[in-house]
């Protein structure tokens, strides 16, 4: 079987090792273009499926879009039965999806029909769900609507940041690609119609949906700085200055919303309901470091309001 691999960031890289691992007969890489990075923008960087991909040798294609008959012509020279798509970042128009006589699969992180979008983990942890995982669905013209071949469940640590819960179900999708490879190929796989009854939505996050509503209740608040951690952060203003936040917890302190309570190893603030401790923080223009550090610099203290 001739796959075709659709990835681009870091998510993508264990499905791609594990097809490799396993045998499979990988005979290109589609990812997105390098990106310009750093402060003077001047420096171009390889997407991590790239640098996967070159490593074992493999031909790789970076369109600025997956569209065109110069695209099409070079993804028919590679001849695929298959497409595995993960987390490339583009929506695959039909006379793509149809080129490869197999169709196209693709790794989703969630239990679809719920989180159909592009940011399934960071849904699931502001929804508050107690489990997400992993699902092998075979692509269609709609938005992550397809028949699910395969599913993978795993429970969300109470704790656990969107970062952290990506490692993982990263690793959960390279093995339930594979699973799904070996359903399809021994003629067992039994593809499931999704029930539209259970749909929601993960549209993509933008720099508002990150901002910090100090009305809201603390386990809100603290669900949200665990969804956007690493990246986009939580955020706040303290003095009209731009503050991301990290490690929140939700506390029984009470205060009024936005009202820093306490300012030492943690940062406590009044919100709606509750108080929201942070042990870490990240103001413009710095690293991420500890409260404690952070404080020491600044002297912030008891009675800053944050907006």
């Amino acid at each position: 079987m001739r796959i075709v691999f659709f990835g681009t960031p870091d998510f993508a890289t264990p499905s791609l090792r594990a097809l490799l691992r396993e045998g499979y007969q990988v005979v290109g890489v589609v990812t997105q273009p390098d990106r310009p990075q750093g402060r003077s923008r001047s420096e171009l960087v390889a997407p991590a499926v790239k640098v996967e991909a070159l490593a074992a040798h493999l031909p790789v294609l970076q369109p600025t879009r997956p569209l065109g008959d110069v695209f099409l012509a070079g993804l028919k020279r590679l001849e695929p039965d298959l497409g595995v798509v993960v987390a490339y970042g583009h929506i695959l128009r039909a006379e793509v999806l149809a080129l490869p006589h197999q169709g196209m699969i693709n790794v989703h992180a969630s239990l679809l029909p719920r989180w159909r979008g592009a940011a399934p983990i960071q849904h699931a942890i502001l929804a508050g769900e107690a489990e997400t995982g992993v699902s092998i669905m075979q692509m269609d013209a709609g938005l992550d609507s397809g028949p699910v071949l395969h599913k993978v469940a795993t429970p969300i640590g109470p704790d656990e940041t969107a970062g952290e819960l990506a490692l993982r179900l990263a690793e959960l999708g390279a093995g339930a690609l594979v699973d799904a490879l070996s359903l399809l190929t021994g003629g067992f796989a039994h593809p499931t119609p999704q029930d539209p009854a259970g749909v929601t939505l993960a549209p993509k996050i933008d720099r508002d949906s990150a901002r910090i509503d100090w009305q809201r209740d603390a386990a809100a608040l603290a669900r949200q700085v665990r969804a956007f951690d690493p990246a986009p952060g939580a955020w706040t203003t303290l003095s009209a200055a731009p503050l991301k936040l990290f490690g929140a917890v939700p506390t029984q302190d009470a205060g009024e919303p936005g009202l820093v309570l306490a300012a030492g190893d943690r940062l406590v603030v009044g919100c709606g309901a509750g108080a929201l401790a942070v042990r870490e923080v990240q103001p413009a223009g710095r690293t991420r470091l500890s409260v404690a550090d952070w404080t020491r610099g600044r002297g912030i203290s008891a009675g800053a309001r944050l907006a």
